[in-house]
This record gives structure tokens, sequence and C-alpha cells, in this order.
């Protein structure tokens, strides 16, 4: 959860990058390049400035948004109805899945702090057993904890325990190994990533999330067995299991709490007031309440929340922008296709490509959450957690390494993906909840599949 360099790699997005300049042909409802709605190139430009852009990514989608907005407003309207009419009514309808959104990235921000300072992290070490079986129960461990923490903060405690019992020679496809195993572990949780957070908050059920698990068991597996052979080829685990740790278990209640929170809260609103979710941010707003009646008993780590706002208003620009896209046009929802956005979800950003996913309808969630969430795991900027541990380990931030070492990642979303469709089957959801303007389903024509 958190900033992610992901994003869409749906044909017309690719396409509408590369004919910018082409002469514009005027669509029945808009302009049109070679058939492509402009919506969707100035869409795609914006995650290419973000994909390009790492140290401006807030300005970048700012800036998309603004520039979106102005195209519809002046020329496309919205389904909503024409000009800044259309559009105050269009936000009418996404202010409640924009606030939720909001309050649940940077509370869990909050949350995983708490963790971290649990003590629990520096326990870790002990668990591990000797030889190669030991990297990969730490990648096991990382899986684990990124299923109820978000992917950020399992791959940075995942990547400061190998710091710590491999004397910081942590090899680099290591690190790419890390990065996956935090992604993997949060694809068939709705608390474990933004992307699984906001099927949720539009009202896909966690039944249907979690049979990502099936996909990422096997991925991890297939990528876990090679990178831990390879790290203790490199460097082999150091323990000092002399050391006194002390845990923290009021931090750790906190963080049961805030999660049992949200979770009770997310089912009594979908369950008994299904209507009233539409309307007021339950889940977010539950999240901080947890949060600040725990106070008395332990501060959060304030100094947090500028950076982990930022973060989170980018987050929801890209959001809001692919919320105002014109999802009929895109390709028919398939298994294809959402193996195909796994790929390039590890070149842009995920969120807003979750986000026109939930709005096309037409997905096996389990899939879609297996792919968006796995994928940025082949680039080291293609997810929040390889730019988190990038920073950490710098020595990561190259493509060209990342993709020699960590070679079996690739492979592993692969064989996850088609484990899943084995053993499972696709069977594609048509709707969610009815009212949340980011989960309506824009019914496609049937088409056949190429």
């Amino acid at each position: 959860m958190n900033p992610v360099y992901r994003g869409p790699g749906l044909r017309p997005l690719l396409a509408g990058a590369l004919m910018l300049a082409a002469p514009l042909a005027r669509a029945a409802d808009g302009p049109a390049v070679f058939g492509i709605p402009v919506d969707f190139i100035l869409f795609a430009l914006t995650l290419l400035g973000v994909a390009l852009f790492h140290h401006h990514v807030l300005k970048v989608a700012l800036t998309g948004l603004a520039v979106i907005s102005v195209y519809k407003i002046a020329f496309t309207g919205f389904k909503t109805g024409p000009g800044l009419a259309g559009f105050g009514v269009h936000m009418a309808h996404e202010w409640v899945l924009l606030v939720n959104l909001l309050c649940l990235l940077v509370g869990f921000a909050l949350l995983a702090r708490h963790f971290e300072d649990s003590g629990v992290p520096e326990v870790l070490p002990k668990l591990l057993p000797e030889g190669w079986v030991g990297p990969f129960v730490l990648l096991v461990i990382i899986f684990v904890l990124s299923g109820f923490l978000d992917n950020i903060a399992a791959a940075l405690i995942g990547g400061t325990v190998a710091a710590s019992v491999f004397r910081r020679k942590v090899h680099i496809g290591y690190l790419a190994a890390i990065v996956a195993a935090s992604n993997a572990g949060g694809a068939g949780s709705v608390v474990g990533d933004t992307t699984t957070t906001m099927m949720w908050i539009a009202g896909v059920s966690p039944i249907d999330v979690v049979e990502a698990y099936v996909a990422a068991a096997v991925a991890l597996v297939v990528f876990g067995i090679p990178a831990a052979l390879q790290q203790n080829r490199h460097q082999a685990i150091v323990r000092n299991l002399q050391a006194a740790h002390r845990v923290d278990w009021a931090r750790v209640g906190i963080v049961g709490a805030i999660l049992a929170g949200a979770i009770a809260t997310n089912v009594t609103v979908n369950l008994k007031f299904p209507e009233a979710a539409d309307h007021f941010p339950f889940l977010g707003v539950a999240v901080w309440v947890v949060l600040l009646a725990a106070v008395p008993l332990r501060k959060p780590e304030w100094s947090l929340l500028p950076d982990a706002v930022k973060g989170s208003v980018f987050l929801l620009a890209l959001v809001t922008c692919a919320s105002m896209m014109p999802v009929e046009k895109l390709p028919p929802a398939s298994w294809p296709s959402a193996l195909g956005l796994g790929f390039i979800s590890a070149v842009f950003d995920n969120i807003p490509l979750t986000a026109l996913a939930l709005k096309q309808g037409g997905y096996d969630w389990g899939f879609l959450a297996y792919a968006v969430g796995f994928g940025g795991s082949m680039l080291w900027f293609g997810s929040s957690a390889g730019v988190a541990l990038s920073n950490l380990f710098p020595e990561a931030k190259s493509v060209g390494q990342w993709l020699r070492h960590g070679w079996y990642i690739p492979i592993a979303y692969v064989a996850g993906f088609f484990a899943l469709l084995l053993i499972l089957g696709w069977h594609p959801h048509e709707k969610q909840k009815e009212g949340v303007a980011a989960a309506q389903v824009v019914q496609t024509a049937p088409a056949t599949q190429n």
C-alpha cells in the first residue's frame, strides 16, 4: 500500500501514449486518435510521467488530474452529466471511496509503525533454521506478515531482518524475492494491499479475493526456493541467539484491535446497512476511531503523517483520474487481459489499473488481485515495496540486475496464475455494490476473445 509506481497496461493506454501526435479523428462521443479516446491518451501520459519522473510523482499526478478534468468538462462530459455540473455530481459519487482510501492508507501507515515498534521483528531471526531453508523461511514470514500489514511494512521488516542475519550481504536476487514475497502475501487479503482494500471498499467479498492465495502460494515456492539457495551461497545466516528482545504486547494488541475493528465494521455495514455505506466512509473512520482510542496506551508515530498524506494524495489523484475513464471502450475483461495486467503493473501504477477494472467489471477478482498485486515484483520500481526496499539497498536500483538475478519472479508469476486457472477456473463477477461510482460496472457488448 502507499505510493506505487505501476499502472494500467491495457491496449488503449500504451497505444495512446505512442499516438499523441497523430491527427485527431472525431469519435461519436468525443475526440479520438485512431479510434482511441483522448481520455485514455491523457491518462496514459500521466502514468508514463509517473513511471519516468520518480521524484515528482505527486506533481505529475495532480497535473494529470487537472488536465483530464478540464478536458472532460470542456469536451466529453461525464456519465453524470456535462460540464461543471456533471463533474460535481461525479465527485459527489466518488467522495466516500476517496475518503475511505485516505483514512485507510494513512491509518495503516501508523499501524505498520506500531508493529515495527512492538519488538516482534527483532524476535523473527530466532525462528530461522540453518542452511538455505533459513532464507526461505524468512520469505514465508514476510509473506504471512503482508497478509495483515501492508506490503511496504512487510518488505521493510524483511529487509531489516535480512540485513542483520546476512551481515548486510544480501543478494540482489534475494532482495527481489523479499519484494515478491511481500506483494504475494498481500494479494489475497483485503487488508494486505491497497488494491485489495479498494476491492473490499467497492463491495467485493473477501472470499472472492482470498482465492488469490492459491496463485500466490505457488509463486512463493517457485521463486522462493531458488532465491533462498542463491542467498545461502552468497552469504549464510549469522544469528545472535543470545540477544535479549522484549515484545511490547500493548502495540501488538493495538494492531490487532485496528484490524479487527476494520473487519467488523465492514462486515456489519455491508450486511446490515449496505445503502448507508454509499454515503459515509465507515471503514476509514472505524480505523481512526480505534487508532485514536489507543493513544493513551501507546502514541502513534505522528511524524509519519506528512509523508503518508502526501503519498495518499498521489494515489487518490490517480484513482480519480481512473474514475473518469470511459471504460466501455476497453477490451472486455478476460483471463488473458488479467494476465497481461500483471506484466504491465511492473511498469505503471496498479492503483488506477485496479480502479479501471472495478469500474469495468467482468473480472474474477481473485485473478485480478493476484495479477496487479504480484506483477509489480518483476521490476524494482514496479511496486511500493520495491521502491521502499531499494531505498535501504541502493544496489537494487538496476533494472538489468533485478531481471538478471530475479529471473525466477516472472516465471513464478506465470506459474501461479495458471495454477489458479487450472485449480479454480475463471469465474467473472459482473457487479459489486450498487451506488459506488468507482465500483459500478459498465456493461460491455459481448465480444469473442482473441
